[in-house]
């Protein structure tokens, strides 16, 4: 699962891939921001990815995008 996540007055998306479901992911963002605490996600490989909820710009939620390998892609 790909997230994407919009800080403001950051030019740069912090971008991952994430183990996590779509669900899990948008729960974790409606506590943060409900609560005003830091979203924290884990990264494919286990690493933290911590953001304020004051500073969140978006957080988008999506499916990887399957790359074709080769010619005529």
């Amino acid at each position: 699962m790909e997230v994407r996540i919009g800080v403001q007055n950051v030019a740069r998306e912090v971008v991952f891939e994430s183990t996590e479901s779509a669900a899990d992911v948008a729960a974790a963002v409606s506590a943060s921001l409900e609560k005003g605490t830091v979203l924290a996600l884990a990264d494919d490989k286990g690493r933290q990815v911590l953001v304020p909820a004051a500073v969140l710009g978006y957080v988008q939620i999506g499916e990887s995008e399957k790359r074709g390998v080769g010619f005529g892609v």
